[in-house]
């Protein structure tokens, strides 16, 4: 499974293309991709879980699952964002660093070590249900890290 904080409003929003390609491509070998709309970052996904189902729809084609919004950082964190974190307490980065720059500079960083950066973290679960590698936001669903670790995930 790929788990993925998602929401509609955020500059990282178009992934949800990459992700739903990733979704289609991977589906026949076991892969999962599992939406999680949260609106901890910066307000960005207001909506009601069917404003969010007919946004992904219509802009972008999803036929992965998306769930009902969670809290990630804010209280009460979800129980699996809790046991996800505990499992991965830190995202491996992307090469370029602008994100965390970006969110340094508008004083937008999370305020525990462990929480989750942004909206479209990526979380890899593998076949045993053991947290395989945990990606930062900008590490897009086309990042060779990414995609070498699902890859090894699926054997």
């Amino acid at each position: 499974m790929l788990i993925v904080n998602v929401a509609s409003k955020c500059g990282l929003t178009p992934q949800y293309a990459a992700l739903q390609r990733l979704h289609t491509s991977y589906a026949g070998r076991g892969l999962s991709v599992l939406g999680f709309p949260c609106n901890d970052f910066a307000a960005h996904e207001p909506g009601t879980e069917s404003d969010i189902r007919e946004f992904c729809d219509t802009h972008y084609s999803v036929t992965f699952p998306l769930f009902a919004k969670v809290n990630i950082n804010s209280a009460p964190r979800h129980v699996l964002y809790a046991h996800l974190i505990a499992a991965q307490p830190k995202a491996r980065a992307s090469a370029s660093g602008k994100l965390t720059e970006a969110l340094t500079n508008h004083g937008l960083l999370p305020k525990k070590e462990g929480d989750v950066l942004w909206n479209f973290e990526k979380i890899l679960i593998g076949r045993d249900g053991e947290v395989r590698a945990r990606f930062a936001p900008d590490v897009t669903p086309e990042d060779t890290a990414l995609v070498t670790e699902i890859e090894a995930a699926l054997g």
